[in-house]
């Protein structure tokens, strides 16, 4: 460190001789000279010496010096080249870590500024899905898809999904979701701006294995209901399933407990591109209002549910999902004057609802690359009687089966899958819950080049299915469709 201070010492006296080029050296200089003092290397004698050698005035209070140096005396050497270079390169290097160091300084004063604000903790994200479907009408009636306006004569092209995702911790107990939906399918015959979730999950323990969901979310009944659109496959989830709650969400309070190692896995189903449906808890009981989503309660009685699933590991590393879940309520069916002929009927309902109640299994082997999905649920639901008359309590079951293939490198996947899927039972979200019967075999083939794009091509083979929308409730038998999709994600 002597040598060091001579050659410093050295360097600011011969700059004194040449004020040319010596203010740039001097001030990079006395930088490291501050530096080497205030870590103490040098001492505050030494620093105030080598300052006045270099006869430039302090930027800032100094020690007290010890003595004072006299002027320059004449006939000093003249100024080594290699030294003038190595102390201008140390000192573009001192200037080069103050100000790094100044920028990370100032990196961490603002990450402490902004460390509290919620704004910066939630964040966005979503995906849209274009669509076009092509129709074969075979039999009967013109095919209806309750969830898809794009299987009709007069809507090939249509953006099916629009969302918009904003979510985050705000708290360490506080967690919100919000979805927004541009051109959803409400019904309406103009395009919509719809709500899909607004809630807040609050941990109640530190690990958040504990926790109350509060507000407008997908309620807990059906594996394939709570996998995101933008996960699955088949283009619209099977009827049997979704038509225990179409739109799959609802205004409801539960209690869901997961443990950590649980939550992980839930997390890494979805992450790792299997197809995962998300965290919904292990075990989750709740009410919620039962008419459906985005409509108020009707009756004053909420439906009640629990679930149970939980993700297994394989020693292979192959993840198996298994589950129950159940719902009881009193639905409130819509109902409105039809005419068989005979003259106009308006069926009657009770006002406090009609009994609604299913249980469902669940089983699911992750595409690791093979993959079967398959749930089944029965019970009794709203259904429009024979003679048209009145809507009551009637027994409905089906369900679906799916096999898939999924191979993945990079970014890149391919994703083929066959599901067939039935169902019999009422319609319980149409006016007059009407019976509805479906029977169908989806054959469709994922494609991803990149994370960002996914492309998907189903053909449908019909066998059977009943428009509920349209008196007479006849079926369309023996039809096939081809849908085309793209959806972008952000």
């Amino acid at each position: 460190m002597r040598l060091l201070t001579g050659v410093l010492a050295a360097a600011m006296v011969l700059a004194v001789a040449a004020p040319s080029r010596a203010q740039g050296t001097n001030d990079a200089l006395l930088r490291l000279l501050r530096i080497l003092r205030d870590r103490g290397s040098i001492t505050a004698d030494e620093y105030e010496e080598l300052r006045l050698a270099a006869g430039t005035a302090p930027p800032e209070a100094a020690p007290a010096a010890r003595a004072t140096t006299g002027p320059v005396p004449a006939g000093t050497p003249a100024e080594p080249p290699q030294l003038l270079a190595s102390t201008e390169q140390l000192a573009a290097r001192v200037q080069a870590l103050e100000t790094q160091v100044a920028t990370q300084d100032a990196t961490e004063v603002v990450k402490k500024a902004l460390a509290n604000k919620w704004y910066e903790k939630i964040g966005l994200r979503g995906y849209t899905q274009f669509r076009f479907s092509e129709v074969n009408q075979g039999e009967g009636v013109d095919v209806e898809v309750p969830a898809d306006r794009s299987v009709n004569a007069n809507e090939t092209l249509m953006i099916r999904r629009g969302r918009f995702i904003f979510s985050g911790d705000v708290t360490d107990h506080v967690y919100l979701y919000a979805q927004s939906d541009f051109n959803a399918s409400t019904g309406a015959a103009d395009f919509s701006l719809q709500m899909r979730d607004l809630y807040a999950d609050v941990a109640l323990d530190r690990t958040k294995a504990w926790r109350v969901r509060l507000g407008q979310s997908k309620v807990p009944y059906g594996w394939v209901n709570m996998q995101s659109s933008q996960n699955r496959g088949p283009l619209e989830r099977p009827d049997a399933l979704n038509g225990a709650v179409e739109g799959e969400r609802d205004l409801g309070a539960y209690l869901m407990w997961a443990s950590p190692e649980a939550r992980r896995r839930f997390r890494d189903l979805v992450g790792q591109g299997l197809k995962g449906s998300g965290d919904y808890g292990v075990f989750a009981v709740g009410a919620y209002s039962g008419q459906g989503l985005n409509r108020p309660d009707q009756n004053g009685d909420p439906h009640w549910m629990a679930r149970v699933s939980y993700p297994f590991k394989l020693s292979s590393g192959q993840f198996v999902e298994l589950g129950a879940q159940g719902y009881y309520g009193r639905f409130v069916t819509q109902t409105q004057a039809v005419n068989p002929g005979t003259g106009v009927i308006t069926p009657a309902r009770p006002d406090e609802g009609i009994v609604d109640e299913r249980v469902a299994l669940t089983a699911v082997w992750y595409p690791q690359p093979f993959g079967v999905e398959a749930e089944w649920n029965v019970g009794r639901g709203p259904e429009l009687s024979d003679d048209l008359t009145r809507i009551e309590s009637r027994p409905l079951q089906g369900g679906y089966v799916q096999v898939n293939y999924r191979k993945a490198k990079g970014t890149s996947s391919l994703f083929p899958f066959v599901r067939w899927q039935y169902y019999d039972g009422g319609r319980k979200f149409a006016r007059n819950a009407p019976q509805m019967k479906v029977n169908e075999m989806d054959f469709g083939l994922e494609l991803a080049r990149w994370a960002e794009l996914e492309l998907t091509m189903v053909y449908t083979r019909t066998f059977e299915r009943t428009r509920t929308s349209l008196f007479p409730y006849t079926s369309a038998t023996n039809a096939n469709r081809i849908g085309f999709q793209a959806q972008w994600n952000y």
